[in-house]
């Protein structure tokens, strides 16, 4: 998992694991690429890149998962770029428990790192919001909480069915990511919020809210909040601005950051990133739409998360003037269209990405540094490895 760095700047040469996946995972990766090409050639680096099959069609075909052939073969890369997964075809749970739960814990991608930042002239259902007021980031734990997949039911189909479903949350566990947070939240502009649902959850609820308490003094110029999960869903759409760094835990992180994509334009420009905080596996990069099957095959994706999503994993490696490049020119794309979705794009998935990756092309001859004070890539590179 090492990048082969060579002594001149030229020859930067980064091991990358492409997955695809089912639906519009394909379409919308295919976009991502075509955009490294152009920064690749832009900036001065390269990739060997790495296609590996996993989804619904391949498990139908194989029963493959994750097992420990793409394990290694994910293993040996620097970063991974990950398009969506999940079909009809297959019963809910199998693919998400059996490779991407399966993925962000066997590489302890403890943290899912979602920005919420809506960008000028893209549209939002938010009457009146204008960008100044809409950056924050969201700072999801990734590998406890309830989706530790623990579970059982017994008198299934009967109805005597109890199920039991288990949330699991450890110190160890939340400190790393709230400390995460808080590191984050010191190079942006240092306020961080907990959300979480402490006066029912009390057990759970406490072990967050202690550690945050105790690592607070750690970090002084950071000013703490907390919200419940419940007023998060009030207050995020009408004051956005009231937020800056938020952590919370797998479930409510996987519910507020889907609503703050909403707010920024739709799911379909939405980037993420799962991150391994200590560099000993890969991290991983997706936008968070799902894999949209209805729409497959149609062009009427939206490449603009995926691309954002190379975007991080550039910051991530260390590219910073390409992630910024990639970011300021899928922004002026998306401030162009009449819809973020559909027919109504005005171009088709591949058309989107191509403009993107032109601009790309332009904008690294250019001599005025792209959105200055507006990325989301604030403060990833820095916190991204301890």
């Amino acid at each position: 998992m090492t990048s082969e760095l060579s002594l001149t700047e030229n020859q930067r040469n980064y091991r990358l694991a492409v997955v695809p996946g089912d639906g519009i995972g394909p379409e919308v990766t295919q976009c991502a690429l075509a955009v490294l090409d152009a920064a690749e050639r832009a900036f001065g680096f390269s990739s060997t890149r790495d296609h590996i099959a996993a989804g619904a069609k391949h498990y139908l075909a194989t029963g493959e998962l994750f097992s420990t052939d793409i394990e290694q073969r994910l293993r040996a890369n620097d970063a991974i770029l990950f398009g969506s997964m999940g079909d009809p075809s297959v019963a809910p749970g199998i693919l998400e428990r059996g490779f991407i739960l399966a993925m962000r814990q066997r590489f302890d991608q403890s943290v899912n790192l979602r920005p919420v930042r809506l960008f000028p002239g893209v549209k939002t259902p938010i009457v009146g919001l204008t960008p100044e007021r809409c950056n924050l980031v969201i700072v999801r734990e990734n590998t406890e909480g309830a989706y530790v997949g623990r579970g059982s039911t017994v008198h299934a189909g009967t109805p005597r069915a109890v199920a039991i479903q288990e949330s699991v949350n450890t110190r160890a566990g939340v400190e790393r990511v709230v400390d995460y947070a808080f590191r984050l939240a010191s190079s942006r502009r240092k306020k961080l919020t907990l959300c979480h649902k402490t006066n029912i959850l009390v057990e759970a609820g406490k072990l967050w809210q202690d550690t945050v308490n105790d690592l607070a003094a750690r970090y002084p110029d950071v000013e703490t909040d907390y919200v419940h999960v419940d007023a998060m869903c009030f207050h995020l759409p009408i004051s956005p601005e009231r937020f800056d760094v938020v952590v919370t835990d797998n479930l409510f992180g996987d519910i507020i950051t889907d609503l703050g994509a909403v707010i920024q334009g739709g799911l379909g420009v939405a980037a993420s990133a799962n991150l391994n905080l200590d560099g000993c596996s890969p991290s991983m990069f997706e936008a968070i739409h799902g894999s949209a099957p209805d729409i497959a095959g149609m062009g009427y994706a939206n490449p603009a998360g995926a691309i954002m999503s190379l975007a991080m994993c550039l910051a991530h490696l260390g590219e910073a003037d390409a992630a910024l490049a990639i970011e300021a020119a899928t922004v002026q794309v998306l401030g162009s269209m009449e819809g973020l979705s559909g027919p109504s794009m005005g171009g088709t998935t591949e058309q989107i990405g191509q403009q993107i990756a032109c601009l790309v092309t332009q904008m690294s001859q250019s001599q005025e540094p792209p959105l200055a004070g507006l990325s989301i890539m604030s403060g990833i590179k820095s916190t991204s490895i301890k």
